[in-house]
């Protein structure tokens, strides 16, 4: 198969090598796919560098989510069958830039009917990570400001969709006019420019001086300090991820005289501390889907053989929406 695999750790354009490897065999559990489509994501570009919290062991194949067809069964799988549509996290050094990839069977999920093999694949890690976040860790309640950083991105157009179903008032933080325009299309009730308006301001006009009662921070580091001048009293700061490279510390005083609460959410944990609940909520996205009111924006559908510009493009922070590979 044809597959990109990387081999030593550095920027993706420098380390992702296009190669002709062995076909994978499922062991026990496991499900061989044919990729369909398969976004881009930025642990993608951090496991490159060497920087995610996910380490494989070299040779490794990135692309941590997928929309594939099963065309073998491992030892053990039930419930499963050759060409079956499913989403899911592929089992690593076989991820999802390449022709062919594992899955365990336990994390394999029916694709949605109501989306297109692009859109499917995108709607695993970052709407099950904004479903989590905003239902299980926030609470988010209908009639609530929800403020998303990072709105056009993966995590933070899914939160957008998520918070509008939801009932919230979404104000979304942007970098760029382009980017604006793809917070909109989510349906962002307020776009922020952060090149050029102040989001703590917008907030405080949005709100009434209240401040956000929610916030959904993927990005980190002076982010994060800022958010804390907006948010509302028994408001929830959600720690997604630290794509702004910088890991800040939490002044605790401050989050105890202004009385709100940072909430850490690692999606990857529910799937060994709670798979039942995992499934629960892809249930609940394939029927948002059906209802139209998810819909992952795919902007960009490329061929396999532009894995590692695409990449590396999105870890410059030069793509809006998702960026989807279709073999």
């Amino acid at each position: 198969m044809k597959a990109w695999q990387v081999a030593e750790l550095g920027e993706p354009m420098d380390v992702l090598r296009r190669l002709e490897l062995p076909d994978p065999t499922p062991g026990k559990g496991q499900v061989l796919v044919r990729v369909l489509a398969v976004p881009a994501n930025f642990p993608d570009a951090l496991m490159c560098r060497g920087l995610y919290q996910v380490r494989p062991e070299l040779p490794f194949t990135p692309g941590i989510e997928l929309c594939g067809e099963v065309v073998a069964l491992g030892e053990g799988v039930t419930g499963l069958a050759v060409g079956d549509r499913v989403i899911g996290a592929p089992t690593l050094p076989y991820g999802g830039f390449a022709e062919l990839a594992l899955l365990e069977a336990s994390m394999a999920f029916p694709a949605p009917a109501a989306l297109d093999d692009a859109e499917a694949a995108s709607l695993f890690i970052g709407y099950q990570t904004g479903w989590f976040a905003l239902h299980r860790r926030a609470r988010l309640q209908a009639g609530e400001t929800l403020l998303v950083h990072a709105a056009a991105g993966g995590v933070g157009s899914a939160a957008i969709q998520l918070g509008k179903a939801a009932g919230a008032k979404v104000i979304g933080v942007v970098g760029g006019p382009a980017k604006a325009e793809v917070a909109r299309a989510l349906g962002a009730d307020v776009v922020v420019d952060r090149h050029t308006e102040d989001f703590v301001q917008v907030v405080k006009e949005q709100t009434g001086g209240r401040g956000a009662d929610v916030i959904y921070d993927p990005v980190g580091g002076e982010t994060y300090d800022r958010s804390t001048k907006c948010i509302a009293f028994e408001g929830r700061i959600l720690v997604i991820g630290f794509a702004g490279g910088t890991i800040q510390q939490a002044a605790l005083n401050h989050a105890l005289i202004k009385n709100y609460a940072i909430v850490g959410l690692h999606w990857g944990l529910y799937n060994a501390m709670d798979p039942a609940l995992v499934r629960r909520c892809h249930d609940d996205l394939t029927d948002l889907a059906a209802q139209g009111l998810v819909k992952p924006l795919v902007s960009e559908r490329l061929g396999l053989d532009q894995v590692a510009d695409g990449v590396q493009r999105l870890a410059d922070g030069e793509t809006v929406g998702r960026v989807v590979f279709v073999p």
